[in-house]
């Protein structure tokens, strides 16, 4: 590795304080089930691999992901009941993150972006954020995530053949699929995509989670229809927003 490169974690610390005022992007993702086609790590390694992009954009720094992330719901993952979901509680995830975000301001660090992959962290993250920034109000600290930033059109095009669930439904489904296989297709097994789940989420939580409120293979929407090409077109689409995001706030 060399000091060109847009990892934090392959710099010296020389090569580090001479990039650091280009920003450093903290990439936020999670270690739970996403059915049986796709690894655990996958919130963690899209959250990554799209920072590694907007960073070759920005000439940015990728600072090591923050891997594990809160808790998924029934509605939203289920990942509790399934073995290898690796779960934190909501104040570790503060701590965590505020921890990580504080030391890059007293590095230095002017501009941090965020890039969070897993829904149920945003909450934790934006009070680890609020937390800092008060302490350190000169650096601009911003958030959001892949599919916040997607326009309507963009959707319209990805899910073309079958409609739109909704976000909290899309745990395994198209968009990550087709994410997958255009990041890492080498981790997709494309034989045990799913295609119809007949999963109805219910109108309500219901704690302790119990088994049947998610289906038995984790995924809460069909997956059918996922493509490399709608992985780029997402990840394409994600990249040039948090540009136009970053843009706004250094010129």
């Amino acid at each position: 590795m060399n000091g060109n490169n847009v990892y934090m974690k392959y710099m010296t610390w020389r090569e580090f304080e001479e990039k650091k005022s280009h920003g450093v992007i903290l990439p936020v993702g999670s270690v739970e089930q996403h059915s049986h086609h796709l690894p655990l790590i996958i919130d963690s390694l899209i959250a990554e691999e799209i920072s590694v992009k907007l960073a070759e954009k920005i000439d940015a720094v990728v600072a090591p992901t923050l891997t594990y992330g809160y808790k998924s719901k029934p509605l939203s993952g289920g990942g509790p009941l399934f073995p290898g979901t690796i779960d934190l509680s909501g104040q570790t995830v503060i701590s965590l993150a505020a921890d990580i975000l504080e030391e890059l301001c007293r590095d230095g660090v002017k501009l941090i972006f965020v890039n969070n992959a897993h829904f149920e962290n945003e909450a934790f993250l934006l009070e680890a954020i609020d937390i800092v920034s008060r302490k350190y109000p000169e650096t601009v600290i911003l958030e959001s995530n892949w599919w916040d930033v997607l326009s309507q059109d963009i959707i319209d095009r990805v899910f073309e053949d079958v409609p739109f669930p909704g976000w909290a439904l899309e745990h395994a489904a198209i968009t990550e699929t087709s994410l997958m296989l255009y990041l890492a297709p080498q981790l997709v097994r494309e034989d045990k995509i799913p295609s119809e789940t007949g999963f109805e989420p219910l109108p309500y939580h219901k704690y302790p989670i119990v088994k049947g409120m998610v289906p038995e293979s984790g995924a809460l929407a069909s997956a059918k229809g996922s493509s490399a090409e709608k992985g780029k077109i997402i990840t394409d689409a994600a990249v040039a927003e948090f540009v136009k995001i970053i843009e706004k706030y250094t010129k």
